[in-house]
């Protein structure tokens, strides 16, 4: 199979298709574009993800935190406790590890989530350092916003704009390319862009607005993050491209190595399905986060149309020079 998530009818009908419902504490369920489970606990319900990032020590510790705790975010939950796995390959150098528990600390700490525990070793099986988070947070029961809640006629809603982390992960891989191409100001732009990569103050302050469904923007992009809404929701989509913000380093790295920006990873992006999405819009940029209207939630046979047409497989990138570039 090709690098990347795994095809959804791959994932369907080997992984989702085999697993057997026996405890009835658990109230969402692992499904196509549910990225968490939410577990009954009485008053309170416990909501967890896990993530793997795979990279060097220069960022993988930052991105760790951050993509794992999105997830719990995109339930309008505040993410309070990480669980870590590290897993080093041989010839790791100490200061190594020091860097990315550096890193791991202080992303955590910018978030207010302590690391409860974990483990770490040095190991054969990996050619990269491979981090493993599994994030956890608590709600009142009930309370917790899914990616399958979207309805019908919501506004779809996106915080900042598209492809921040791909952008980011390529400006710093690139970098010496990318200086001789473009200069040092947008290379030092793109690299700032893993600075945004956390959703969770948008997530907290979207569900305490009221929303019907979010989803943190991470493979397969925008384009990607809205078929997972919908597979999840059973709606269907139209996107208005004009109104998708790209920065301008996102476009000119996207354009210089042929990838398509609203298919690139965007850990930072937040897609919210939303009644009032202009009373959102509103709210977000009243919290000094930029947020665009960039399409509705339509029936239509549960297909996606951009640009007036429905495009073919969106999860997917249009080649695996993406992966490749991105590392992740």
């Amino acid at each position: 199979m090709e690098i990347g998530k795994v095809p959804n009818n791959i994932l369907k009908d080997i992984i989702l298709g085999k697993l057997v419902n026996n405890r009835s504490e658990i109230l969402v369920r692992p499904g196509i574009g549910e990225d968490c489970c939410v577990v009954d606990f009485g008053e309170y319900s416990c909501v967890m993800s896990s993530d793997p990032i795979t990279g060097t020590a220069n960022d993988v510790g930052r991105l760790a935190v951050h993509v794992t705790c999105n997830d719990i975010a995109a339930c309008g939950v505040e993410p309070l406790g990480l669980i870590v796995t590290i897993l080093a390959p041989p010839g790791t150098m100490e200061y190594e590890l020091e860097t990315i528990m550096d890193q791991l600390i202080k992303a955590s700490s910018s978030i207010n989530v302590d690391i409860m525990g974990g483990h770490t070793e040095i190991t054969s099986a990996v050619t990269r350092f491979v981090i493993i988070c599994t994030a956890v947070g608590k709600v009142l029961k009930d309370k917790a916003v899914t990616t399958g809640g979207a309805k019908t006629g919501d506004c779809l809603v996106l915080t900042k704009s598209a492809g921040i982390e791909g952008t980011a992960i390529i400006a710093f891989e690139k970098e010496k390319e990318l200086l001789i191409q473009f200069g040092a100001e947008l290379v030092k732009e793109a690299k700032n862009f893993m600075e945004s990569i956390s959703v969770v103050r948008e997530g907290i302050i979207a569900a305490e607005f009221g929303v019907s469904a979010m989803h943190d923007v991470t493979e397969g992009g925008v384009l990607g993050a809205v078929w997972e809404m919908c597979e999840a929701s059973g709606t269907g989509a139209e996107i208005y491209s004009s109104s998708i913000p790209i920065s301008v380093s996102t476009e000119r790295i996207c354009e210089y190595y042929g990838i398509d920006p609203l298919r690139l990873i965007s850990s930072g992006s937040m897609l919210i399905a939303a009644e009032d999405g202009e009373g959102l819009v509103r709210k977000l940029k009243e919290e000094n986060i930029n947020a665009s209207i960039i399409g509705k939630l339509v029936q239509s046979g549960r297909k996606i149309y951009y640009n007036g047409k429905e495009p073919v497989n969106i999860l997917q990138p249009e080649s695996d020079e993406l992966y490749k570039v991105c590392g992740r």
